[in-house]
């Protein structure tokens, strides 16, 4: 019986010894079984985390903190075209103040040498007399000499034209320091390619000063603020192929103002129509 009893307490260690084998042997995968679902999902995780390689490449200038809000051009000087001069460091003071009367029911013929050529207008002063005298009197005084023509405008804007007459370039400069009110509005409200108008502030109609613009694409302007048009007082008769041209360079996309191709006034001479 004692024999019996041994054998059988042997029997009970012996599977006590392989349950706890089992147990530890149980831990152990689920030990390894979690470190290795652990990793899988760590790994699943980073990789939804990082961007598509599309995604990080920055294809949007603008969107680079380190670029320029807008692309940078080179001004073009066309064929035919020498450099334009350095803008004017002042604006000439005048002497003298518009001829209206002389330049009342008169017509003129005006030839604009620019650094891409010589163009001709002719001024009339039978429907607009104030902004023919006040051209008159800027021309015979050197005002625009050098001037560069500062704005292009063209399909993005709905209206095409080419301005000039400040001499700071700017489109903001003293003025000629004397204003003058609108005259010989179109009806239509429209601009005939060619047509010599006058530049003022919208909502003053009394603004009309230096700054004038070259129509080179029948355009129909609105109205200002004011519900004035502006003043027609000429129109181009030579040199138009050369504002075509400057037009068909574009506008310059580092300020989204000035045309490309840098034209710039360097003479203006007027005299009475023969």
């Amino acid at each position: 019986m004692r024999h019996e009893r041994e054998l059988a307490q042997k029997e009970a260690q012996s599977v006590r010894d392989k349950q706890a084998v089992f147990a530890v042997l149980g831990v152990l995968v689920v030990v390894v079984g979690f470190v290795w679902l652990a990793n899988v999902l760590t790994n699943r995780t980073d990789t939804a985390a990082t961007p598509e390689p599309s995604n990080t490449v920055q294809t949007d200038p603008s969107a680079d903190a380190t670029s320029s809000p807008t692309p940078t051009a080179t001004p073009s000087v066309l064929a035919g075209c020498t450099p334009v001069p350095a803008n004017q460091t002042a604006v000439k003071t005048l002497t003298a103040q518009p001829d209206l009367e002389g330049a009342k029911g008169k017509t003129f013929v005006a030839t604009i040498t620019t650094n891409c050529g010589a163009i001709t207008v002719e001024l009339d002063g039978a429907k607009a007399p104030a902004a023919v005298s006040s051209f008159i009197l800027l021309a015979k005084q050197g005002y625009w000499a050098p001037s560069p023509c500062h704005r292009l405008t063209g399909a993005a804007q709905g209206i095409f034209v080419l301005q000039c007459g400040d001499p700071t370039g700017t489109g903001s400069g003293p003025g000629p320091g004397y204003h003058f009110g609108v005259e010989n509005i179109p009806a239509n409200d429209v601009y005939p390619a060619g047509s010599l108008a006058m530049a003022r502030k919208s909502g003053d109609p009394n603004s009309n000063g230096d700054q004038f613009f070259v129509v080179y694409k029948d355009t129909t302007l609105p109205k200002s603020g004011d519900g004035n048009g502006y003043s027609v007082f000429g129109k181009v008769t030579g040199g138009m192929d050369i504002v075509d041209r400057i037009a068909a360079a574009g506008i310059n996309p580092t300020d989204q103002t000035s045309p490309l191709a840098p034209i710039s006034i360097l003479t203006v001479d007027v005299q009475p129509k023969a």
